[in-house]
């Protein structure tokens, strides 16, 4: 995916403090993904510890609903682009060998064109 293939984009800084935040970007990501729209979501500061294996299957935003991994999932079936922000991981003392999901792993230079390129952005 170039820049200008990028339609939304979402910065997710929430995490699993914020478990009832979690499932609303997911499902924009989802959405917009189904719609055949351009989709990245990047992960930065607290968001990236939902990438760390074991941790969003553990997540329930609601008791009896579904786990933010179910709604991750259905965000990367639908075509949606994870990618975390390597400062943010080593913040957060993840390696990549904890990820549960292979992505791209960028600094904030290299994220910014794909941002500043989206026709819509928004973060959670």
């Amino acid at each position: 995916m170039n820049e200008q293939d990028i339609d939304f984009a979402i910065i997710m800084t929430s995490g699993p403090d914020t478990p009832k935040r979690l499932p609303a970007p997911f499902f924009f990501a989802a959405t917009a993904a189904a719609a055949e729209m351009g989709v990245i979501v990047y992960f930065t500061g607290q968001g990236t510890l939902l990438l760390r294996k074991g941790v969003a299957e553990k997540i329930y935003p609601k008791a009896g609903g579904m786990s933010v991994k179910h709604f991750m999932d259905q965000a990367l079936n639908n075509g949606a682009r994870f990618v975390a922000c390597k400062a943010s991981l080593d913040l957060n003392d993840i390696p990549a060998g904890d990820l549960a999901y292979e992505l791209p792993m960028v600094g904030v230079a290299e994220a910014l064109p794909y941002m500043g390129a989206a026709k819509k952005l928004v973060s959670f």
